[in-house]
């Protein structure tokens, strides 16, 4: 274990047990709308991506939210809420190992942001757009001009705590206990027939889904920080090929 994989690992840990001990409390409400931010824009991709339309997007101050869809896939469509936002952890710890990786990520974070504005955003989901893009675009310039590294121990504790919500509210109102008005719940309601699709057989099952998600991006990042891969492009070296990916080349400097 290297330099930068002790620091990954010490810091994933801080950062799990601080965002379990401060889901619930105000303190985490903006990255909880964040989060919920993510749930739903996750919706409005997954409808465009079946071809679909999205005429709403919607953030309240409860941390709720909702988006107004027609067509598309409703499977996948339902599926992609609490999916997406364990996607999203898993986009943003894979992404944090490397300081122009970060900083992609966060790009990648305020261009859905501000197309989220095209579709007719309530009062709460329009301030969380100018709060996290105003900021988001601060710590890229601080990053890149005043001081590093600052963009990559952000966009790490995005991502675990996107992964910690997701899982955690998975479990809470998909399995332990089925919420009439959940996602899951709009799943079984649209294939009633099937006996797969009981609303905590679809909780479980997604449960599990982002369960594996935030594995998967802790061991890839993990490995992505290993002295292989310093000399390698990034997908040269989760593939372990002979590919020149040098333009994806993996910075290697994670909290160094």
């Amino acid at each position: 274990m290297n330099e930068g994989q002790s620091a990954f690992v010490l810091l994933y840990c801080i950062y799990l047990l601080v965002a379990s001990i401060t889901s619930n409390t105000c303190i985490a409400l903006p990255l909880r709308l964040l989060t919920t931010f993510a749930h739903e824009f996750s919706h409005a991709a997954s409808c465009w991506l079946t071809g679909g339309s999205v005429h709403q997007i919607e953030v309240y101050s409860n941390a709720g939210g909702v988006t107004r869809y027609r067509g598309g896939c409703r499977c996948i469509i339902s599926s992609a809420g609490f999916l997406g936002e364990s996607l999203w952890g898993m986009f943003f710890v894979v992404m944090s190992g490397g300081r122009k990786t970060a900083t992609a990520a966060a790009v990648v974070l305020i261009l859905c942001l501000l197309v989220s504005l095209c579709y007719s955003p309530n009062k709460t989901m329009v301030i969380l757009v100018f709060f996290y893009s105003i900021s988001t675009f601060a710590v890229i310039w601080i990053e890149w001009y005043v001081y590093t590294p600052l963009i990559q121990y952000i966009i790490l504790y995005f991502g675990v705590f996107m992964s910690f919500i997701a899982v955690t509210d998975i479990w809470e109102h998909t399995v332990v206990r089925a919420s009439p008005g959940s996602d899951a719940y709009a799943l079984h309601q649209e294939y009633e027939g099937c006996p797969c699709c009981l609303p905590r057989c679809v909780g479980f099952t997604w449960f599990i889904c982002a369960l594996l998600m935030q594995v998967s991006a802790f061991i890839l990042d993990y490995m992505l920080l290993s002295e292989e891969c310093e000399e390698q492009g990034w997908l040269a070296c989760i593939f372990d090929t002979k590919v020149d990916f040098s333009d994806w080349r993996w910075d290697g400097d994670l909290f160094h």
